[in-house]
């Protein structure tokens, strides 16, 4: 009797032991599927320590799941797009003014649809990481370069990476990106 005990026990405790195992095994599956290359950058963060870097980006979900997104207006999209427009046109002559006015341009641009408010770059691009962890990269790359001093291929690089968020952000969070067409009048509302 007492060995049916033992091996049920045992039997008890592996079942729990895989039950754990997997469980959390899922969970830091669904985290790294959840923020993609943000989860590698966490990892790198806390020097390979998954659960540091786990710890970190479920707080920030705490912090910023519940964010929603405002929508901008169809005269908003149309001017941040022109902002955007004359940003990347006027690399060419001044690369690092180029990458600093779009650091700025992205940091209202987030604000404006309800992030955090920019004061604070770490904040804002920890938000910006919870509703946009395929795109945030390209900001913190913006925002390096402007306080670096890069060479112009690492500022194209950092700006061409940059537009996905900025595209992201325009069209609304959706993947689509909303570019007004020059074609169409000003004031038309179109974007």
């Amino acid at each position: 009797m007492t060995t049916v005990v033992i091996i049920v026990a045992v039997a008890l405790v592996a079942v729990c032991a895989a039950a754990f195992l997997y469980t959390r095994q899922a969970g830091g599956q669904g985290m790294r599927r959840r923020f993609g290359p943000e989860y590698d950058r966490a990892v790198a963060g806390h020097d390979g320590d998954t659960k540091a870097a786990e710890r970190e980006l479920h707080e920030r979900l705490k912090r910023h799941r519940s964010l929603h997104e405002r929508p901008l207006t169809s005269e908003a999209r149309a001017q941040y797009s022109d902002r955007w427009t004359r940003i990347e046109g006027g690399f060419v002559d001044a690369p690092q003014q180029a990458v600093a006015e779009a650091d700025i341009l992205l940091a209202e641009l987030a604000r404006d649809l309800g992030f955090p408010d920019g004061s604070d770059f770490g904040e804002q691009s920890a938000a910006l990481s919870v509703h946009h962890a395929e795109h945030v990269n390209g900001y913190r790359r913006v925002h390096a370069a402007r306080q670096g001093d890069g060479g112009t291929e690492d500022l194209r690089e950092a700006l061409l990476e940059a537009r996905g968020l900025f595209d992201v952000l325009v069209s609304n969070g959706t993947d689509r990106p909303v570019r007004r067409h020059p074609h169409h009048a000003e004031g038309s509302g179109k974007a």
